[in-house]
């Protein structure tokens, strides 16, 4: 099979661990070719360049900004990028036959250029739900159903609808995830929408004692307490102000937290941080990808927050990596969503909800007194068996043999 991939983000090294690279990996393995289109985004300065190889081809598609920059220009460039891919297609790949196309949210306006693949070669389309836009934007403030918002939200629900249609198959996050799509769209049919989470390809990460208290001696973190560890966005998402008020109130406890990464409200934890005095925080921007897997074996538990607004069950996927490096984690939560409730399940770690500081607080003083270890070991043969590249890969290929009967 030709399996075609569309994404916005960069995607540059097929090797990488990430959770897309993994998964096409089981692709290419299982012996099918997959060609991937990703953005050359402005800042990169570099032309639309096309990658073609025995097992895998790249079509790196010059576009415009839609990373680091301001609200209107990653707008405008969200919204030229469907023309923008067609056009490349058209020139690149216009010869080539697919039997499928994978394609995740964000973004939904990815519809456009969805279709004319569709209609051109008869390829099954899949599509990996991981965000429910507009609603995830309406919950936060971002959008809104009235005035001049409200004109945006409805052109973009518009769109989502149309992705909806144009998939045959829809995978969603979770359970809560598939629940809520199918109850906010009724005319989609439970047939075609089913369970397809993150995931990665399950790796043991390199353990030692000297390594541990190297990475904390280099970045002066303390050796002789627990470390809380957040990586991943840093914006109106996470509910950053949210999470000062936890540190705030943690303060007391014999647990440090290592804050890392970058986000529109990055800037908040670093002033609460320089304001208030917090010798039991560290903030740090983003890592490599090596160094980052480093940092997380050499802390002791992994943190998740989400906005208590969100009325979207979403399913952040930095949960994979904790899991990877075997440690338990505290989800600090909306309501709707269900990853605290498998963490809970999976005998791995602690919930709460997002709209307490002493909750979290709770969580905190159970996983000081648990012990870490068994727990770590239980995230890890969690994701062993629920979310490994491998068993999506079969997931998927066993919903495209579904549809084609």
């Amino acid at each position: 099979m030709n399996i075609l991939f569309l994404t916005i983000g960069r995607f540059s090294d097929i090797e990488a661990h990430a959770i897309y690279p993994d998964l096409l990996r089981q692709f290419i393995k299982h012996g099918h070719k997959v060609f991937s289109v990703s953005a050359n985004e402005k800042r990169l300065n570099k032309p639309t360049e096309f990658i073609d190889g025995e097992r895998y081809a790249a079509l790196h598609v010059k576009t415009g900004n839609m990373v680091g920059c301001g609200m209107i220009e990653k707008g405008i460039s969200t919204l030229r990028i469907s023309g923008q891919y067609k056009h490349a297609f058209r020139k690149y790949l216009s010869r080539e036959k697919f039997d499928l196309i994978l394609y995740s949210t964000p973004p939904i306006t990815l519809t456009g250029v969805v279709s004319y693949i569709k209609k051109k070669t008869n390829a099954a389309t899949c599509l990996l739900l991981k965000d429910i836009f507009p609603q995830n934007a309406i919950d936060i403030g971002v959008l809104r159903k009235s005035g001049i918002k409200g004109l945006i939200y409805r052109y973009f629900l518009r769109k989502e609808k149309n992705l909806y249609r144009q998939s045959d198959y829809i995978g969603c996050m979770s359970p809560a995830n598939r629940d809520y799509l199918l109850q906010k769209q009724p005319w989609l049919s439970p047939d075609k929408v089913g369970i397809s989470p993150n995931c990665i390809e399950v790796r043991e990460l390199p353990r030692s004692e000297e390594n541990r208290r190297a990475f904390r001696e280099k970045y002066g973190l303390p050796q002789d307490q627990k470390i809380f560890v957040y990586g991943g966005n840093l914006g109106k998402p996470q509910g950053v102000p949210f999470i000062i008020e936890c540190l705030r109130a943690a303060r007391k406890e014999d647990a440090f937290f290592l804050i890392v990464g970058s986000g529109t409200d990055y800037g908040k934890l670093e002033r609460y941080i320089g304001e208030e005095n917090a010798p039991h925080v560290r903030l740090l921007k983003q890592l490599p990808k090596d160094d980052y897997d480093t940092m997380l074996v050499a802390c002791d538990v992994g943190l998740i927050f989400l906005d208590h607004r969100f009325t979207i069950p979403n399913f952040p996927s930095r949960l994979l990596p904790y899991m990877q490096a075997r440690l338990p984690v505290i989800a600090c939560t909306d309501p709707n969503t269900d990853v605290g409730q498998v963490i809970c399940d999976g005998g791995f770690g602690w919930k709460c909800e997002s709209d307490s500081a002493e909750d979290f607080v709770s969580c905190v003083r159970q996983a000081l007194g648990a012990d870490l270890s068994a727990k770590g070991n239980a995230a890890f043969d969690y994701l062993t068996e629920h979310f490994s590249a491998e068993s999506q890969y079969e997931n998927i290929m066993r919903s495209v043999v579904d549809l084609e009967h």
